[in-house]
């Protein structure tokens, strides 16, 4: 892939690249790191050996940064902030690895040479992790290093054909007028973020920042519109499984496949498998929705995360899995991107990453002008 451009980037917990790409267009990476082997293997193919290092973040030190960078972007584990990782919050092992990237700005900082921008990304339980607990430390160790501290909320929906909802939270020395709302306004700025920050500290809610972020143009694509005909390395599933399947959907759920089948149109659904509580038992069901939006992707730990799709057309019903080019279309991953070659590493890739277009809108819009970049686009 071509080298990005642009002002210097430092990038932690990297995963596979995907924030490096939704910020190419306006900065450069120079360094970045993860602790996974599987994902900075991904990140060399993808971009190189050259800013990969591999590693814990507690066992960096400044002398392992080059130069000052203008921004450090960091999505940090969200799994203990999460439901699925019983919310044990920043104290916990995973999520944790926070406070070695605060501790690793703090030292940039005695050195003169802490990015002046700072961007963390994180699942929006954040906001209400240990009763919001969680984010007013976050934003108050952040507010200690001298930095103006705001958050966004972010769904990927406003941008690809997937519900993927994220919490921006975005640091910054420097605060031009020009960028900040007087004010929460929508869509951005969630009635969580509202609630969380009225309970901030008197003088850590009259510093914190209300960033203006310019909502986008309506999307135009739909699930079907990123779907193959026969995709690579995944088969349509027998008709015993689809019976299954549709066996497994609530009253209600059966009746709209009904419905559209009879209408005879052809309509793409997702569908995940969920564990239910119903008259006291734990019943698995699957879920559909034929709104023209994926369900959130997720890592392949287990069946029920797995997301499944669901072709009605007319009289036939078939269904498959969702392929990995089909996932990393879902977040905005152009199509010559190197994804590793083993399905379940490939959907772990993705489904633990961060959504391109999102990552280049806010880019575009807020990063680079706090960072006082001028926006150039890399060459195709």
């Amino acid at each position: 892939m071509n080298r990005d451009s642009g002002a210097p980037l430092y990038e932690f917990f990297a995963g596979g690249g995907l924030a490096r790409l939704g910020l190419a267009d306006s900065f450069s990476c120079v360094f970045a790191n993860d602790i996974e082997p599987a994902k900075a293997s991904a990140y060399r193919r993808a971009f190189g050996d050259e800013t990969m290092r591999e590693g814990d973040i507690w066992k960096l030190s400044p002398a392992d940064l080059p130069g000052q960078a203008a921004l450090a972007w960091a999505s940090f584990p969200c799994q203990d902030l999460s439901l699925a990782g019983e919310r044990r919050g920043l104290a916990a092992p995973r999520s944790g690895a926070f406070w070695g990237f605060h501790q690793l700005i703090e030292r940039l900082a005695h050195e003169k040479r802490a990015p002046d921008v700072l961007a963390l990304e994180n699942v929006c339980g954040l906001l209400s992790s240990h009763g919001g607990s969680d984010f007013m430390a976050l934003i108050h160790a952040l507010d200690d290093l001298g930095y103006r501290v705001g958050a966004l909320e972010i769904d990927a929906a406003l941008f690809a054909p997937q519900s993927r909802p994220r919490l921006f939270v975005i640091a910054s020395r420097n605060v031009p007028a020009a960028l900040i709302s007087s004010g929460p306004s929508e869509p951005f700025h969630s009635q969580g973020i509202r609630n969380v920050v009225a309970r901030l500290p008197d003088g850590l809610r009259k510093r914190f920042v209300w960033w203006r972020l310019d909502t986008p143009p309506k999307r135009n694509t739909r699930l079907a519109d990123v779907l193959d005909d026969e995709p690579q390395g995944v088969a349509w599933q027998s008709q015993e499984h689809t019976a299954k399947l549709l066996g497994q959907m609530s009253t209600l759920q059966r009746a709209r496949v009904d419905a559209l089948r009879e209408s005879g149109r052809r309509e793409v659904g997702a569908v995940f498998r969920r564990i239910r509580v119903e008259h006291g038992e734990r019943v698995q069901r699957a879920e559909a929705r034929f709104d023209g939006i994926a369900g959130c992707l997720r890592t392949p730990a287990g069946g029920s995360s797995k997301q499944l799709l669901l072709f009605v057309e007319g009289d036939q019903v078939r269904s498959r899995l969702l392929s990995p080019r089909e996932a990393a279309r879902l977040m905005g991953v152009p199509e010559h991107y190197p994804l590793p070659a083993g399905q379940t590493a490939a959907l772990h890739l993705v489904g633990d990453a961060v959504c391109v277009p999102v990552v280049r809108w806010l880019s575009q819009h807020l990063l680079a002008p706090l960072a006082g970049v001028g926006i150039e686009r890399k060459s195709a």
